[in-house]
């Protein structure tokens, strides 16, 4: 039970991540195209390295049981946690 509950929240939090990444992607293009600062190269490229890691490492998560599986879903959280406080809370 505990499994599920992990491999969901870590999902939700990758999901997120990603939506995230589309965002600040899109403000870097709205902030070119209207001639105001947007997320600079390194913040863009931090969130599209981050979002690809916590995609395959919940992909991982998904797909295996055990320990491998709330690993992964401790990698997501993790990476997550990382792309916040680096990128965000700094």
């Amino acid at each position: 039970m505990v499994g599920k509950s992990i491999r969901g929240l870590s999902g939700a939090v990758a999901a997120g991540v990603v939506v995230l990444t589309l965002v600040v992607i899109g403000a870097m293009v709205l902030g070119n195209d209207r001639d105001f600062p947007g997320p600079g190269v390194v913040s863009i490229t931090w969130h599209i390295v981050t979002a690809v890691a916590v995609v395959i490492a919940q992909v991982i998560a998904d797909r295996r049981r055990g320990f491998v599986s709330f690993a992964a879903s401790v990698v997501v959280i993790g990476l997550t946690g990382l792309l916040l406080w680096t990128q965000w809370w700094t």
